[in-house]
């Protein structure tokens, strides 16, 4: 899918073009064979740069071919698995050439850009190249932390639910929710290799307020990255936890089964010793010598049962 953006002189607002044309972006999605060999036509751009992020496993970095600059960047990206979502990364391409076109690409397309198209970025310019990149950068940084909020609130869901009862779909949720962590860890500190490379001002040129913006990006991005730190840890903690809980339960029941067939036992022993036929003397001849030895073996039994109580062990 191929898309051209351009933010007008007067009202100062983004509006789809329907032509390429000088400080214009060119929005990529997956785009076709066809679609790429057009814009590379219009730009110059080296075909290489736009083909590379057709791949879902790019890693955040900077690279330069012929005219043009390559910033690439990991995106959290919501995926739905049959109605359960996830949140993974997905790299986000932006290319910045010397006759003033900046191009995205995007192998599955990324939220990251719905708010530039929806003119939410206050003083955003398709004509200033620099800004426009580091508006990505920063708004990718504060898109990690939203999607963190997310993920925190589902921590907390699934530490109310393990509380009163603990599954195997419940955990394996858990798992899920460490390895999305894992996956924003790793891309937020890649991508925080490449702001430093940028805040150096030998990539690009940039002016006073675009190393402010910039910082801003470092601070987003860096605060994702603690929080997606502690998150892990709090995760972590909690799962060991439950692991611990869910072992003594079964040590628990394991304890008093044992308990309990300890207790049967004796029943158990009295009445077969009496079954092999041996004379009981007197006891044998009184008339209520059945429920003399029921009673006698309940009452044995009560006891050791008291004794396994108070040792702890029923």
């Amino acid at each position: 899918m191929l898309k051209i953006y351009k933010t007008t002189a007067v009202e100062k607002k983004l509006k789809k073009a329907k032509r390429f044309s000088v400080d214009s972006w060119i929005d990529m999605v997956s785009p076709t064979q066809e679609e790429i060999e057009k814009v590379v036509s219009v730009t110059d751009i080296d075909e290489d740069l736009i083909l590379k992020m057709l791949d879902e496993e790019e890693t955040p970095r900077i690279e330069e071919s012929g005219n043009a600059i390559l910033v690439v960047v990991d995106t959290p990206y919501l995926e739905d698995d049959d109605g359960h979502f996830t949140y993974s990364t997905r790299p986000l391409g932006i290319i910045i050439s010397e006759n003033n076109f900046v191009v995205t690409i995007s192998p599955t397309g990324t939220n990251v850009l719905n708010d530039f198209k929806k003119n939410r970025i206050k003083n955003f310019r398709t004509a200033k190249k620099t800004r426009f990149l580091i508006q990505i950068l920063l708004t990718t940084s504060s898109s990690y932390q939203r999607a963190l909020k997310i993920v925190n609130r589902k921590i907390e869901i699934k530490e109310e639910t393990l509380a009163k009862s603990t599954s195997n779909k419940d955990l394996i949720d858990m798992l899920d929710l460490e390895k999305t962590l894992v996956y924003f860890i790793t891309s937020l500190r890649a991508n925080d290799l490449v702001l430093k490379k940028l805040s150096k001002g030998i990539v690009l040129p940039l002016y006073d307020e675009d190393e402010d913006l910039l910082e801003d990006a470092i601070i987003e991005n860096r605060q994702a990255i603690e929080q997606s730190e502690i998150y892990r840890n709090i995760l972590g903690s909690i799962t060991d936890t439950y692991a611990t809980i869910v072992s003594n339960n079964l040590n628990n029941v394991m304890k008093f089964l044992a308990g309990a067939t300890i207790v049967l036992s004796i029943p158990t022993m009295i009445y077969s010793f009496l079954g092999m036929n041996v004379d009981l003397g007197v006891i044998g001849k009184f008339p209520f010598s059945a429920l003399i030895i029921l009673v006698s073996s309940l009452t044995l039994s009560i006891l050791i049962a008291i004794l396994l109580k108070i040792k702890n062990m029923l």
